[in-house]
């Protein structure tokens, strides 16, 4: 994997040793007041999965309405509530902080950086999402109820809406504003605090999604305000943004709003594709294939972005013209993703694997993500997505790219730096059942929704003709078994490694005995990682590879 040994890479003087921890906050102020990266990317990752968990009951009350044909447990207005904010409060309250928390965490250790560069913004920017999440889950009791307009708030629908409305629209700037300074916190980091030696082209690959990651966020954050702003004044101050009685235009809402949404599937993407990157070489044994592409393809598919953000409007009267442009650029999209899934299976080409959890959701998630992403072109092209708009097919696609996806490389993450973050291993046994039950579990919820799509049931509808009853019944067990099997990952996997109750982790966990396995700086420190790191950033040599051999480091 390397031809360098240990110690060829990097230097720590003895004046970098790492600091004890007794500067650290005891009790409730350490967290209030967090400012170390560490103890803020814990804050990120439990508010993102409690999130996660709030955002779960949503889908699953929805899922035992759908069980069978007719209103079982709810009415229909209660029913699209239900959708809203089931999208709003996993798009804004689980993936994206819990990505900022992978961020917050490995960023800093594997660049060499002592912490995030604005450590109190950092405390700010986690801390908005508390009101901003009580304010979302709070609307269901406010009077009238939570929106009910879907999770993109389509006017004129958003329009008619009661006051939680306002309320949701308010929660969704503080997410926006939180995003915004976590971005600008990780660009600053990674371009002024890399350890000496340490060129773009070195760093890895997780580094450098979530560097192009932050300046999607940046660039798409503020068109996402300026939509539902407009929302807020033609609700209260008179304006006629999209208002079609007073000459307003309703599709612009979807222009702008997809200008965003587009870019933000990517945003929620591209830190899974660093996370994988990172776990397939380490389980193969070889050096990640293809790096450079890999930078490149990223950033193109960070630029293509930007092209594509009609191709979920082919139905809104799209000239031919426009169908064309979008229906092509989209394709064109899924060069540097396919460019991706190549490298990482090239990667995988004749290395000595082995197939502990995080592998294994590595793997897993290259096999899912690619059906999402063949489920994709299918609907880029034009004639066919309008049969297939807002069918449970699109419901199909975007939850095997953002489930098996963002979710799947999560998990892959989680096990991958778990023992570096607790010190101690988690149960391999627990780990693998919360694997294959969750594999199997999602595909029976979500695989089955393709063919309800190609039979043509129409999403956000309560009720369905007993035509679909039998696809619905398989899809609403297998998302309450997807259910319990995250519940059971937190209490069988996450809860024993955060008491620290497990076999005490090595520094380098996943190495075998002649070294080759995870590489990195983060394997540089000690089981759990100290509470301050590189007092003195470590010194890489000329010599060093972009994928780092571990040399020894030293521990006070």
């Amino acid at each position: 994997m390397s031809t360098f040994r240990h110690g060829d890479t990097a230097v720590f003087p003895p004046e970098a040793s790492h600091q004890p921890d007794e500067h650290a906050l005891a009790g409730w102020r350490r967290w209030v007041y967090a400012t170390n990266h560490k103890d803020i990317g814990t804050l990120y990752l439990l508010f993102s999965f409690t999130m996660f968990m709030v955002g779960g009951v949503l889908a699953l009350a929805l899922r035992a309405e759908l069980f069978q044909p007719g209103l079982q447990l709810m009415r229909p207005e209660f029913f699209n509530q239900l959708v809203t904010m089931h999208g709003l409060i996993m798009v804004f309250g689980a993936i994206m902080p819990a990505f900022v928390g992978f961020a917050n965490w490995m960023i800093p250790l594997q660049i060499g950086a002592p912490d995030m560069a604005f450590a109190r913004m950092n405390n700010f920017s986690f801390w908005l999402l508390v009101p901003a999440a009580i304010m979302l889950t709070g609307s269901f009791w406010m009077p009238g109820g939570a929106p009910a307009a879907g999770w993109t708030l389509y006017a004129p629908l958003s329009l008619q809406m009661p006051a939680s409305m306002d309320a949701t629209i308010f929660a969704i700037h503080l997410l926006g504003a939180s995003s915004i300074m976590g971005s600008i916190n990780i660009i600053v980091t990674i371009l002024n605090m890399r350890a000496p030696g340490m060129t773009l082209m070195k760093m890895p690959m997780f580094c450098w999604t979530w560097l192009i990651t932050a300046y999607l966020l940046i660039s798409v954050m503020p068109v996402l305000a300026s939509a539902i702003t407009m929302i807020v004044t033609d609700r209260h101050f008179g304006t006629t943004f999209f208002n079609a009685a007073a000459g307003g235009d309703p599709v612009m809402y979807q222009h702008v709003f997809w200008f965003f949404g587009h870019p933000e599937v990517y945003i929620m993407i591209l830190p899974a594709f660093g996370i994988i990157s990172q776990v397939v070489p380490a389980f193969s044994r070889k050096r990640l294939f293809g790096y450079s592409s890999m930078v490149y393809a990223t950033a193109s598919i960070a630029i293509l972005s930007f092209l594509v953000w009609a191709h979920h409007m082919f139905t809104t009267g799209m000239p031919v013209t426009g169908q064309l442009f979008f229906m092509y650029t989209t394709m064109l999209i899924s060069v540097p993703t396919s460019v991706k899934i190549f490298n990482w299976i090239a990667t995988m080409w004749r290395g000595s694997i082995t197939l502990e959890t995080p592998m294994l959701f590595a793997v897993g998630f290259i096999f899912v993500f690619t059906i999402g992403g063949f489920t994709g072109l299918i609907v880029a092209i034009a004639p066919i997505d309008v049969v297939l708009q807002d069918t449970y097919y699109v419901i199909a696609h975007f939850h095997y790219v953002l489930v098996a996806g963002s979710l799947f490389a999560m998990f892959a993450g989680v096990y991958y730096w778990i023992p570096k973050w607790t010190g101690v291993m988690y149960d391999e046994r627990m780990g693998k059942i919360h694997f294959w039950s969750s594999l199997i579990s999602f595909n029976m919820a979500f695989f089955v929704m393709h063919f309800l799509g190609l039979a043509g049931m129409p999403r956000r509808y309560a009720d369905y003709p007993a035509q679909f009853a039998d696809f619905n019944a398989i899809a609403t067990i297998g998302a309450f078994g997807f259910g319990v099997s995250q519940v059971f990952f937190f209490f069988a996997v996450v809860l024993p490694c955060m008491r620290g109750r497990g076999r005490p982790a090595p520094q380098r966990p996943w190495n075998d005995a002649d070294g080759e396995g995870a590489e990195g700086l983060e394997w540089e420190v000690p089981s759990p990682a100290p509470f301050h790191t590189y007092a003195t950033p470590p010194r890489l040599n000329a010599a060093a590879t972009r994928v780092l051999p571990s040399p020894v480091a030293r521990d006070t």
